[in-house]
């Protein structure tokens, strides 16, 4: 029974993912212009993180299953509460409206059990947490050095608007979503693989289709916000976003690396942004917003995973009251972003925002 409980956590973790995640990368290509219709945008989407899935997901799912903790560990009860922890806080999230980044909220929840137990692979962990730093650094130089040469180009006229850019927009926006597919679905599917309760390729698999099914049905909202109403990119622009984030994404997904695109993406906008204006980038929104979801992601998921642990299967006391004070302080901490995202959107609204 508690087999079937944490498959069905999984899959709707899946579905979610979809939705938020693989959804958004067609956002630019959707919000330029590209792709008309919103049902083709996720149509596209889909197809792209199915086959990133199935086709090179394998490596990342191994990594969230036995690369951060011994894999023995990992039972069928740990499963749930890495689901659990990891699910929960993308809800409350959610709710609040913090967009977090999946792959650091599953690291976290793995983080948390690793630690309740002692068994913890320190310098595999150091690795990842290492690329969450470099990757988007990595992304922001690119976009810095490409996007100072884009400007160039449009200033002589070359790169005015033509097909050929509608088509490279469109395959930009499709292999970011073939990369999201190779990084995000080892979140859902990783815990399962650890626990026995399926092998790596039933894993990507049936997660890669439950994402897929969740960009499909879910992924709407997501794609008109990103698309339409927070940056509006020239399809030139698009392109050297939506490549630079699929290729740093793609690449760390080969070396079974688990990076938060969100991240990514963001760097590669705030260094288009300096190539343009300069380094008064760096008063907005977006970089103070960078930082605070690299930080709580996976510190909140990390804290309720631990929780769990010591209260379902541990009991320890102590940790059950320090960890539940450690829960409300860092849901005060949300609740502060939540009113300085609200100040940002002022911002927004007064034409001061990117």
């Amino acid at each position: 029974m508690l087999e079937y409980f944490a498959i069905a956590i999984s899959l709707f973790f899946a579905m979610n993912i979809g939705a938020s995640g693989a959804a958004a990368s067609m956002g630019v290509a959707y919000g330029a212009g590209a792709i008309k219709k919103a049902w083709q945008a996720l149509l596209l989407c889909a197809i792209g993180v199915y086959s990133g899935a199935v086709l090179g997901g394998g490596e990342v799912v191994k990594t969230i299953s036995s690369g951060i903790m011994p894999q023995e560990y990992i039972t069928v009860k740990v499963v749930i509460i890495i689901l659990i922890s990891a699910t929960s806080s993308l809800f409350f999230a959610n709710l609040l409206g913090i967009p977090l980044s999946t792959s650091e909220v599953t690291v976290g929840a793995v983080v948390g059990v690793g630690i309740a137990y002692k068994v913890l692979f320190v310098n595999s962990l150091l690795v990842i947490i290492s690329f969450w730093v470099i990757v988007p650094l990595v992304a922001f130089v690119i976009a810095l050095v490409c996007g100072k040469l884009l400007y160039k180009l449009q200033n002589t006229g070359l790169l005015k608007d033509r097909p050929i850019l509608t088509v490279l927009l469109v395959l930009a926006g499709f292999f970011e979503a073939f990369s999201a597919g190779m990084n995000n679905v080892a979140n859902a599917v990783g815990p399962l693989v650890g626990a026995g309760m399926m092998d790596v390729t039933t894993g990507i698999v049936l997660g890669g289709a439950f994402v897929a099914i969740g960009a499909l049905l879910l992924g709407k909202r997501v794609l008109e916000t990103n698309g339409k109403k927070i940056v509006r990119f020239q399809k030139a622009e698009g392109i050297l976003i939506s490549s630079t984030g699929a290729l740093l994404v793609g690449v760390s997904s080969i070396f079974g690396l688990p990076v938060p695109l969100t991240q990514v993406t963001s760097s590669s906008i705030i260094g288009m942004g300096m190539a343009k204006n300069g380094k008064k980038i760096f008063h907005k929104h977006i970089v103070k917003k960078i930082i605070r979801i690299w930080v709580v992601s996976p510190i909140f998921s990390l804290v309720i995973s631990y929780f769990l642990v010591q209260l379902f299967l541990e009991k320890d006391l102590y940790a059950i009251i320090l960890n539940g004070s450690i829960i409300v302080g860092t849901l005060g901490v949300i609740s502060l972003m939540r009113t300085m995202r609200e100040e940002e959107q002022s911002i927004y609204d007064a034409g001061e925002g990117i």
